[in-house]
């Protein structure tokens, strides 16, 4: 059999690495529902991942419990996997508001959303993947489990066409027309077609930058092409070509027609219980609203919320599962949890929120019962609907311990790095002990996270220690992406030498400059204070050398007795590992310029360490006109929001600073 997979990597398996994967191939031959990849933070589970899918050749599906996350992993995978379809399956929406009522203010909130165009293609291209090659690897978010076209619908509407086909013009048309592609001859992008003469161009709806051209002569299908729709360069010739639906709700003309007939009897009966409980306004919302969906979806096909006569188009009966992502992958398929003690429970949260919402609006009239049916799978039917499993976590959860057929260590890392060493201290004196660690490590040019249990106290620890002279930042809840990313840059790069937050365990927060972890009221327990958190929040340190973590706590909790013993667990595991194979720890070196081009740290001199890094881009130290500072700042603008529709938050980042930086000059003139 022909290696579909294969990883494409400078390094091989090295500490853990090997045996995880070898157990882990085991289990997966062996037929295990269930496994566990326990792997500490620096160990490379993604690349023992990568390893696993090479040796067992089946298409997996990957789930991450935030966008962020599942971006960083879909870069990884295309690095491993250059030769095969790698794909990005989340939200495709940058905001997004559901539709919703507030009876106590009688207040209708309109569903308003912005659909990201490229994400919308990369969900398209996921499912297209999924249905024609054997080498697909979906790197997915919990959107995975929401409803979704149903994919017996979806086929039926693909349009195949064979070089050769005797077909005319006029067919194709019709039929793209029911794809609900759109004629644009000026403006040729996705999901639109154009035509000149006998030729037919088509802008797939799943492709990123291709295009399909169809050449006729009479009533036959001379040729097929494939070109760039930039250049027209023809870039091969096709012997045949699938073009799939602009969206995964399109449907059948006759679907849609015998959904209509169903939709009217249930309109029918609710309209008669509304009414016959006297409410005559919801009724005759209600009655309203469907009326003009049913119109729009005889006219056109579709209409605005489609979604919510899903249980129609997709022939469920009442109250069964949607069809979700999980309808569309094969049989053989493997799935793997990233960080699953975060990711499994956020699957399981999912349907009761949406329901609750939902009922409201049925209550008052502005949806029909069948919306309900438009949902989220339930945790038990996401169970019946998963293939086997791999969960990946530091810190496995309850679900995963009681379903786990074996549970792998990969604690030693590549680098022969080695858990911090901990300490516990008296929380009475934390304050004072903290400045006095901070003074200590700062002189060592290193870095240091504080984590606190309320943002009342990390505000007045952040205050006390900018007032003794210590350059702090305070890392809250509402920060988004962006400047997330510049936070954590601008700890790396030494704009300032100590992170105060609560919850520093979300993704992103890989610094090797950070050699001392300290956790404040560490015998308050609670979830912020359990054993799972406190491994997570210890791990921070153990990318540096000199990696150590301080517990305050005037009394010994069962959480720290757990972390503790744990982390002496993977210490004396990592540390016999390389006294037998002579292995010298290595710190973690990772390169923060290439984030840090046209960046500006505020407050350092020309010639400091961190400026050397980040040097301000010599065109804008000339002044400008007005319109010219306008027309720059717009087309900064423009950049930024390209990087950040292609989930490259770093630039993004950096291209905001540009801005900031051309605005204070604006000020200075």
């Amino acid at each position: 059999m022909s290696r579909l997979f294969k990883v494409s990597s400078r390094f091989s398996p090295a500490g853990d690495q090997p045996v995880a994967i070898e157990q882990l191939v085991k289990g997966v031959d062996a037929g295990l529902a269930c496994q566990t990849l326990l792997g500490v933070t620096g160990s490379g589970k993604t690349f023992t991942v990568a390893n696993v899918i090479e040796k067992i050749q089946r298409p997996t599906i990957i789930m991450a419990h935030n966008k962020t996350l599942a971006a960083q992993l879909y870069g990884e995978f295309k690095e491993f996997f250059p030769t095969n379809a790698v794909e990005y399956f989340v939200s495709y929406y940058d905001y997004y508001q559901p539709e919703a009522y507030v009876p106590t203010s009688d207040t209708y909130i309109e569903k308003d959303a912005s659909v990201n165009e490229h994400i919308e293609q990369m969900r398209l291209s996921a499912t297209k993947a999924l249905m024609e090659r054997q080498d697909a690897i979906i790197v997915a978010t919990v959107s995975a489990i929401y409803g979704l076209g149903d994919p017996q619908s979806y086929l039926k509407m693909m349009m195949h066409l064979d070089r050769g086909d005797r077909v005319d013009q006029r067919t194709i048309l019709r039929r793209l027309a029911e794809l609900q592609y759109t004629r644009n001859d000026a403006d040729f992008r996705r999901a639109t077609y154009r035509v000149r003469g006998d030729v037919i161009d088509i802008f797939p709806a799943e492709s990123e930058k291709d295009a399909i051209r169809l050449e006729l002569f009479d009533d036959e299908l001379e040729a097929i092409s494939e070109f760039d729709p930039l250049t027209g360069e023809v870039l091969r010739k096709l012997p045949r070509a699938t073009i799939y639906p602009k969206t995964h709700y399109v449907t059948p003309r006759q679907t849609i027609l015998d959904a209509v007939e169903a939709i009217k009897i249930e309109l029918v009966d609710r309209l008669r219980v509304l009414r016959d409980n006297n409410k005559l306004v919801e009724a005759q919302r209600l009655e309203q609203r469907t009326q003009f969906d049913l119109e729009m979806m005889i006219e056109l096909g579709y209409c605005t919320g489609i979604e919510n006569y899903s249980r129609y188009l997709s022939g469920n009966k009442p109250g069964e599962a949607p069809p979700t992502l999980f309808d569309y992958i094969p049989d053989n398929a493997l799935l793997v949890i990233d960080e699953s003690h975060v990711t499994v429970p956020q699957i399981g949260a999912m349907y009761k929120g949406d329901r609750s919402r939902k009922e409201t609006l049925v209550e008052y009239g502005f949806r029909l019962p069948s919306a309900l049916d438009n949902r989220p799978l339930k945790f038990e039917e996401w169970e019946g609907r998963r293939p086997q499993t791999i969960f990946v976590s530091a810190t496995p959860g309850k679900y995963e311990e009681e379903n786990q057929g074996q549970v792998v260590d990969q604690v030693v890392r590549p680098t022969g790095l080695v858990d911090p060493e901990i300490e516990v201290r008296p929380a009475t004196t934390q304050v004072d002990d903290l400045l006095m660690e901070i003074h200590k490590t700062v002189a060592k040019e290193e870095r240091v996270l504080v984590t606190v249990l309320t943002k009342r106290m990390a505000e007045d620890l952040t205050e006390f220690l900018h007032e003794q002279g210590v350059r702090v930042r305070y890392l809250h809840s509402d920060i988004d992406t962006v400047e997330r990313v510049e936070i954590i840059r601008d700890l790396r790069i030494g704009a300032f030498d100590v992170l105060v937050g609560i919850n520093l365990l979300r993704e992103g927060l890989d610094m090797p400059e950070v050699s001392l972890v300290t956790v404040l009221d560490a015998d308050k327990e609670g979830f912020l204070r359990s054993d799972r958190s406190l491994i997570q929040t210890i791990g921070r340190a153990a990318r540096n050398i000199n990696g150590r973590a301080i517990l305050y706590g005037d009394r010994m909790t069962g959480s720290m007795e757990r972390a503790i013993n744990e982390t002496d667990r993977r210490r004396k595991k990592q540390i016999a590992y390389n006294k037998k194979y002579n292995i010298t720890p290595k710190g973690v070196f990772k390169s923060v310029a290439d984030i840090l081009e046209g960046a500006v740290v505020p407050g350092r001199k020309k010639g400091s360490k961190a400026q050397r890094v980040a040097e301000p881009r010599t065109e804008y130290q000339v002044p400008m006109t007005p319109e010219t500072m306008a027309a720059t700042i717009k087309k900064l603008e423009a950049k930024m929001m390209e990087h950040s529709r292609n989930l490259e938050f770093e630039q993004a980042a950096a291209v905001r600073d540009e801005m900031a930086l051309l605005r204070e000059q604006v000020l200075k003139h």
